[in-house]
C-alpha cells in the first residue's frame, strides 16, 4: 500500500471542508444580516429578538438617497397611481420627499479618492520599487526600512500636524489633498510589495532587451511591467481597500466638499432617528466597488500572494 507524505488522506480533506465552509459562513454572517437589513423596515431593523424573518421593502434605500419630512398638516396631497412608486412608499410612511440626500456626492467622492490615489500610489510606488530593485542606491537597506516605518505611525499620531499643515495650504476639504494623503500613505506598502516581485524577475531579461537595442525605459515597459503585473494588481487592491475604508483622515480633514463616505453613512438620520435600514443600505452599495474589483483581479491576487514562494 503506497502512502504519501503530501497528499492528505479522505478524513483530512473533510475536516479541511468543514473547516473552511464553517469559517466561510461565520466570516460571512455580519456582511448578510448586513445586506438583509437594508432590506428591513425601520420597526423590523430594531426589533427584540432581532427578526430573521420578515417582509423585504425597498425603504432604506429610499430613505438613503432621499432628504425627508413630516407631512404638513395643511398638505392635502393624496396618494395617487400618478406618483412616483418611491414618492407613494415615502407618503405611506407619513413623510414627503423635499430632495435627493447627499449620499451619491459622497461615494463619488470616495471613488474620486480611492481609485485616484491608488493609481499615483502604484505608479509611484513601481518606479520607486524599480529603482531599488535595479540600481546601487546607497543605504539601500536603511531606505526601505524608513519608508516601511512610516506605515507603522498609527494615524491618529500624526492626525493634528497633518490637519495644521493642510490648513497653512488650503488644502483641508480637497479632493486633491486627500488623494495626495492617501498616496503618502499608501506608498510604503507599494514599494515594499512591488519591490518584492521585481526583485523575482531575473535581471537577464532586461539585459537580453538591452542588447537587443532596447531602452532601459522600453525594457522596464515591455519586459518588467509584463512580469510583474501580478505583484501591481494585488498591490492595487490593498491599496484601494485602505483608501476605501479610511476614516479618521476623512472625518478631521472633510466635512463637505470632499468628504467620503465613511464618516457620512454613520451620521444618516431618519425622520424619527437612526434610520438604521438606510444605514445597511449605504454599508451595502459601499461595499460593491471593492467587492467587483477583487473578484475581477481575483486571480492576479491569488497568483501574487503565492509568487516567488517555490525557488527552481
Amino acid at each position: 500500500m503506497s502512502f504519501s507524505v503530501t497528499e492528505p488522506s479522505k478524513r483530512q480533506k473533510w475536516l479541511a471542508g468543514i473547516l473552511v465552509i464553517s469559517y466561510a459562513l461565520l466570516t460571512m454572517l455580519p456582511l448578510v444580516w448586513i445586506i438583509a437589513t437594508g432590506f428591513k423596515s425601520s420597526p423590523d431593523s430594531i426589533a427584540y429578538p432581532p427578526k430573521v424573518v420578515f417582509e423585504p421593502t425597498v425603504e432604506g434605500y429610499v430613505n438613503l438617497f432621499t432628504t425627508q419630512t413630516r407631512i404638513n398638516q395643511n398638505d392635502t396631497t393624496q396618494i395617487t397611481d400618478d406618483m412616483p412608486w418611491y414618492e407613494r412608499l415615502v407618503r405611506e410612511k407619513g413623510n414627503t420627499i423635499v430632495g435627493p440626500s447627499r449620499f451619491s456626492e459622497r461615494f463619488f467622492n470616495s471613488v474620486i479618492i480611492g481609485f485616484g490615489s491608488t493609481f499615483f500610489a502604484i505608479v509611484l510606488g513601481t518606479a520607486a520599487a524599480y529603482a531599488f530593485s535595479r540600481f546601487r542606491v546607497p543605504l539601500k537597506d536603511d531606505l526601505l526600512f524608513f519608508i516601511l516605518s512610516t506605515r507603522m505611525m498609527p494615524p491618529i499620531a500624526v492626525a493634528i500636524p497633518i490637519f495644521l499643515m493642510f490648513r497653512q495650504l488650503g488644502l483641508n476639504d480637497t479632493h486633491a489633498g486627500m488623494i495626495l494623503l492617501y498616496t503618502a500613505v499608501n506608498l510604503s506598502l507599494s514599494v515594499w510589495l512591488i519591490n518584492g516581485f521585481i526583485d523575482e524577475i531575473p535581471i537577464e531579461y532586461e539585459e537580453a532587451a538591452l542588447i537587443d537595442g532596447y531602452t532601459r525605459f522600453q525594457a522596464f515597459y515591455k519586459v518588467v511591467l509584463p512580469q510583474a503585473a501580478t505583484g501591481i494588481a494585488s498591490t492595487a487592491i490593498f491599496c484601494l481597500i485602505f483608501a476605501w475604508n479610511e476614516y479618521a483622515f476623512a472625518v478631521l480633514l472633510t466635512s463637505g466638499t470632499a468628504q467620503t463616505a465613511p464618516p457620512f453613512i454613520p451620521t444618516i438620520i431618519g425622520v424619527g432617528g437612526q434610520d438604521w435600514p438606510a444605514v445597511a443600505a449605504g454599508a451595502t452599495l459601499f461595499l460593491l466597488p471593492v467587492m467587483v474589483f477583487t473578484i475581477l483581479l481575483r486571480k492576479h491576487l491569488l497568483r501574487g500572494i503565492t509568487f516567488g514562494a517555490v525557488r527552481k
